[in-house]
């Protein structure tokens, strides 16, 4: 008999990591089909709340927020395509840093379409492989629409401005449980695990909370 296992993924589209660590956790349940059922829900967090809809160059802004070289921003970019490379996600070249609080609009509304999951591939898929921008309602509806939802509707979801106060609400919980930096998973409300670990590190994880369970 399979065991009921509670996942929490708390992430932003923006960030890259969140992109190899939700593949990495995918991996690791694959393996353990047998053992576990597991109900992954997304959780919005913004890396850049105050970022403008045009977006920023991205080594400009990383330069900027972190005090890196361009040298040294893409350095991280070659490890980062490795490291997605490894967990079958693939980056594209991207060079601009988008904001992507209606993507956390759309992607609330998309869990109670049951498609959260797909959409959330997809609007990573977009910006961090296509290098599109996650702030512009075309790019979310095109998203909404190959994660089998309707774009019809997606696209009154986003220009209603639908569910921005559930995910404040939302960002506000997680941090007020201290997370501040993502990707963080949280096992059955007990067990959090932050970092785009490797799909062993999550397996192994999984396995003993499946144990003490």
């Amino acid at each position: 008999m399979k065991q009921a296992i509670k996942i929490d993924f708390v992430s932003d589209v923006a960030c890259p990591w969140c992109a190899v660590g939700l593949s990495s956790l995918q991996i690791a349940l694959s393996r353990l089909g047998d053992t576990v059922d597991a109900k992954i829900a997304m959780h919005p967090f913004e890396l850049n709340p105050q970022m403008v809809d045009e977006g920023e160059d991205l080594v400009e802004h990383i330069g900027k927020k972190y005090g890196r070289t361009p040298q040294q921003v893409l350095q991280a970019q070659d490890e980062l395509r490795q490291r997605g490379a490894d967990v079958g996600f693939t980056f594209g070249t991207r060079t601009r840093i988008y904001n992507t609080f209606d993507a956390h609009r759309l992607m609330h509304w998309a869990g109670i379409q049951g498609k959260q999951l797909e959409l959330k591939q997809r609007l990573l898929q977009a910006y961090h492989g296509e290098g599109k921008p996650t702030s512009n309602h075309d790019v979310l509806v095109e998203a909404a629409e190959s994660a089998g939802l309707d774009g019809a509707e997606a696209r009154a979801v986003l220009q209603r401005g639908d569910y921005a106060a559930e995910v404040r609400a939302e960002k506000e919980k997680y941090q007020s449980m201290g997370i501040h930096s993502v990707p963080s998973i949280i096992f059955n409300d007990r067990y959090l695990l932050t970092g785009a670990q490797p799909a062993d590190a999550f397996e192994k994880a999984i396995r003993q909370i499946v144990a003490d369970a």
